[in-house]
């Protein structure tokens, strides 16, 4: 764990020292906040009881979801370039658990994750998104979901970079998952307002659950009033575990087989 521990500062020093890399990687959801979402804004307003916040409320924890998957597989280019550059061998020589390499970067990605959530949050509320106020548990369940959805989807950028050398097919990666999976999924419309085939697509797709999930513990769900139906919250933890875990699982065997 201290060697975990050790990795995970390092890489964290290196965040808060290259500023340029947090706000690029940020520089995408806070677009669709203020640009998608202020035009989006103007188009609901016609069609729901009240105004346009009603839709920042239903679009924010989407776009939450979106920073979170981009910085949790963008994270995964920490492993990649220290597997480029020999860095990794440093580490398999020092007397440390060869996990602990793996559970670093998975602890620093989170981190990032996190604070990306954490800034999107703020602008959404700025922009007139509403939350559940200061109930403790729904706060605590709405970490728990980002928390574990964004293990997963470090899971998935730990377990290809641990199998790839470009650094150009990672992020073709990047682009070919967050983009697609965003807009298969309830994050910028209800589920019942898809094609049928899109509503399957989007009852497999995580990011979903995640979003459904952060509608229900955070945001107000009661002041969504857009005619779709949430999936249930107990749901939406079932899956986040289960995705994190699946993740994982495979991003420890990928790991595993890279070094051997």
């Amino acid at each position: 764990m201290g060697a975990a521990l050790t990795l995970w500062r390092k890489h964290m020093i290196k965040l808060i020292s290259k500023k340029e890399e947090s706000i690029g990687v940020l520089f995408q959801p806070i677009l669709w906040v203020v640009l998608f979402g202020t035009g989006m804004k103007s188009v609901m307003s016609t069609g729901m009881v009240g105004n346009g916040d009603f839709y920042m409320t239903f679009m924010v924890p989407g776009i939450i979801a979106l920073a979170a998957m981009s910085g949790a597989i963008d994270g995964g280019l920490t492993l990649l370039f220290e597997r480029v550059q020999g860095i990794i061998k440093e580490y398999l020589v020092a007397p440390i658990p060869r996990i602990s390499i793996l559970a670093g970067n998975a602890m620093s990605t989170i981190n990032k994750s996190l604070f990306q959530s954490l800034v999107i949050l703020v602008i959404g509320v700025l922009m007139g998104a509403k939350f559940v106020g200061l109930d403790p548990l729904g706060w605590l369940g709405g970490l728990f979901l980002i928390t574990g959805y964004s293990l997963g989807f470090a899971g998935i950028g730990l377990a290809v970079a641990s199998r790839t050398d470009s650094p150009g097919g990672y992020h073709m990666l990047i682009f070919m998952l967050t983009l697609p999976l965003l807009f298969l999924s309830n994050a910028l419309y209800p589920l019942e307002y898809l094609p049928t085939w899109m509503q399957v697509g989007a009852k497999i797709n995580p990011v979903s659950y995640v979003v459904d999930g952060l509608r229900q513990t955070i945001f107000d769900s009661n002041a969504l009033l857009t005619g779709g139906e949430l999936l249930p919250l107990w749901l939406c933890f079932l899956v986040v575990i289960i995705f994190a875990i699946l993740s994982m699982t495979l991003a420890y065997y990928s790991f595993k087989k890279s070094i051997k």
